[in-house]
């Protein structure tokens, strides 16, 4: 498939690194995320969350004070490396493999260090966070960028949990994002068309993706795949969203991190009120496992067709 999930549980560095890669057009740059961004961040982290000179248990410690922003910074920076390399790749091979100028990944990465939580966002992949409500929940949220928070409350009467969007979304039902694009390229009325950037991705920014940031990317194309490419300017861009949070124990319960699939079938409310409910009722259960089935569920019965007739559907032809 052209999606995958990274993660890695390091006890040395005393850190856990979750990647969710949602790739289109095919599998190659979602393959190069897992192979290589994990390996760029841990080098660009060196001197901030680790050093050569410390021994695990003085690494996973917090004897020393560390530098949310710089750390961000690591992030976005191995991010950029990781894409760097990916074009360097689709430049070599352009003339023998042209599609994978077309393939491109959304890219939600989540790093937990202690109580504190690095995210960073290309497209329109999610992490809400579950937490016990309470009026300065939005004081204690620490965001490094100057973007508008997404900050979400939604209230009912039977269950006990609210939700934080901690992450922005980057597709074109944002204004903000249609804003930036067509301020990018004034002479091209159709940058965005119906609803997609050149009529082609609902997502603003992505990894890859190159014929929408140069024209000899999209210029390799077959006539069938190109785009009428307007000026040398990207139409999308790698530029991630980068937010820290510190946690809150015990108000804060759980985090969710998940594809736009996701949210296709459920509300952010919707998803946490559903984990909240599976986790009370069934305490040794996968609240993960669960979400999948309830949105295979959900996807069945908007088809017209029962559970395990979506599942015959073969892999390629699912969306």
């Amino acid at each position: 498939g052209e999606d995958r999930v990274h993660i890695v549980i390091s006890q040395e560095h005393g850190w856990v690194f979750v990647g969710i890669y949602d790739g289109f057009n095919g599998p190659d740059a979602t393959h190069f995320l897992s192979n290589n961004l994990y390996t760029n961040v841990h080098a660009e982290l060196k001197g901030l969350l680790w050093s050569e000179e410390n021994d695990s248990s003085s690494s996973s410690s917090s004897s020393f004070p560390v530098n949310h922003s710089a750390v961000l910074e690591a992030l976005s920076e191995g991010l950029r490396k990781t894409e760097q390399s990916y074009l360097d790749v689709t430049d070599l091979m352009l003339t023998e493999n042209p599609e994978l100028a077309l393939m491109g990944s959304c890219v939600l990465v989540m790093m937990l260090k202690g109580a504190d939580v690095y995210l960073m966002n290309v497209g329109d992949s999610r992490a809400v966070l579950a937490h016990n409500r309470r009026k300065d929940l939005q004081k204690k949220m620490s965001k490094v960028n100057e973007e508008e928070s997404l900050y979400g409350y939604e209230y009912d009467n039977v269950h006990s949990m609210i939700f934080s969007q901690l992450t922005m979304d980057h597709n074109t039902c944002v204004k903000e994002e249609v804003r930036r694009i067509r301020n990018a390229h004034p002479d091209d009325p159709c940058a965005i068309t119906n609803h997609r950037v050149k009529g082609s991705l609902k997502v603003t920014r992505a990894f890859g993706a190159g014929f929408l940031k140069h024209p000899k990317w999209n210029d390799a194309l077959l006539d069938t795949f190109r785009v009428d490419y307007v000026g040398n300017s990207p139409y999308v861009t790698c530029s991630p969203s980068m937010f820290h949070n510190r946690l809150v124990i015990p108000e804060d319960k759980f985090l969710i991190l998940s594809s736009d699939g996701l949210y296709q079938y459920f509300t952010n409310q919707e998803a946490v009120s559903e984990v909240e409910t599976f986790m009370s009722t069934f305490p040794e259960g996968d609240p993960a496992q669960h979400l999948v089935e309830e949105v295979l569920f959900r996807a069945a019965k908007k088809a017209g067709m029962n559970f395990y007739e979506l599942l015959d559907i073969p892999q390629g032809d699912r969306r």
